[in-house]
């Protein structure tokens, strides 16, 4: 996948400590996901006036909306340790049998990028989800047998960018499933204020809002927007972000007012100017464009979605009028017929 992109919504391994600190700690800090953040707040002041763990919760949606950050909430308002791993990081039975048997009590196991688990692997995860049970085969052949080892009860936060991919019995064992939305542009301005006194940067409301406003609705895409106006002010504005400098530096990045790069651009005008506003299907597009169809379906459409640009059709993408509009190329009834 496609990080070197200003606005990918995944973590540069650079930004990890700087996000690990801009992270909000506890449930009262989070900024929008309200709805989540309710129903989060219940399961565990219900699991902790139990004395118990909370139940298993899976989070979906596209990168960068919070997925990690609500698992290491999850843990600090249980008073709990997290261990964190990551679907491809297991890669044998053995692997995942040595993180469980090391858990504790009420401990939280997050899994990033879970459904990229192997088959056998999830077999392990299935007994210790629902009996907190490890099932162990010693030995070979004939004389080989299961020995089940009893785990302490813990809580399995699992994330996802592709919830479709998600072996249907292993999504059943998670007890709470949420979806992270987008971000609104007021929660975004939140956010990058919140993030602008810690990081001691002189930030106007103008300037606030020309970030959140091209932060793509992802809290990651905000912060890394508003670190490279950080340096383009320190350079050529004395270092205070208003309007006119963050708007000067964004369009220097080549993000437009909406929060489109040239790769998105590029995509919207292929569809466009090479498949006739589509239908196209994404491996045609990904090859037109030379990204992989993944990097399209999980980075870029979502957002280009969510802006009403693209659409969806049984026989591949269009482009909508607003994509037509944004782009400045007219809008040809006749060619698009009445989808639209």
């Amino acid at each position: 996948m496609n990080t070197q992109r200003t606005i990918s919504p995944e973590a540069e391994p650079e930004e990890i400590v700087l996000d690990r600190a801009l992270r909000p700690q506890r449930l009262d800090d989070l900024i929008g996901q309200d709805r989540v953040r309710e129903n989060l707040r219940i399961l565990i002041e219900a699991a902790k006036g139990r004395a118990e763990a909370m139940e298993h919760a899976l989070f979906y949606g596209p990168p960068g909306l919070g997925k990690t950050t609500l698992a290491h909430i999850i843990a600090r308002e249980m008073g709990a340790n997290i261990r964190v791993t990551a679907g491809p990081a297991i890669e044998r039975a053995g692997d995942l049998a040595a993180i469980l048997s090391n858990l504790r009590q009420k401990e939280v196991l997050f899994i990033d990028e879970i459904h990229r688990l192997g088959k056998v692997v999830e077999e392990i995860l299935y007994p210790a989800m629902e009996d907190f049970a490890l099932d162990l085969v010693i030995g070979q052949g004939p004389g080989a047998r299961t020995v089940r080892l009893s785990l302490p009860h813990f809580t399995v936060v699992g994330a996802t960018t592709r919830l479709a991919l998600l072996s249907a019995p292993l999504r059943t064992r998670f007890g709470a499933i949420y979806r992270l939305d987008f971000y609104e542009q007021a929660e975004l301005e939140q956010i990058v204020d919140r993030a602008a006194h810690a990081l001691n940067v002189p930030l106007e409301a103008d300037g606030r809002e020309e970030i959140a406003r091209r932060g793509r609705g992802t809290p990651r895409v905000a912060l890394r927007l508003l670190r490279r106006v950080r340096d383009y002010a320190q350079v050529r504005a004395e270092g205070i972000i208003t309007g006119p400098v963050a708007d000067e530096a964004l369009a220097l990045l080549e993000i437009d007012g909406r929060g489109l790069d040239d790769l998105d651009r590029r995509i919207l005008r292929t569809i466009i100017e090479k498949f006739g506003g589509g239908p196209v299907g994404l491996e045609t597009i990904a090859a037109s464009v030379g990204e992989a169809s993944d990097t399209i379906m999980d980075v870029v459409e979502p957002y280009l979605l969510q802006l009403g640009f693209i659409s969806r059709t049984p026989r591949g993408r269009t482009a909508t009028r607003l994509a037509y509009e944004h782009l400045d190329v007219p809008f040809d009834h006749v060619e698009q017929g009445t989808l639209f």
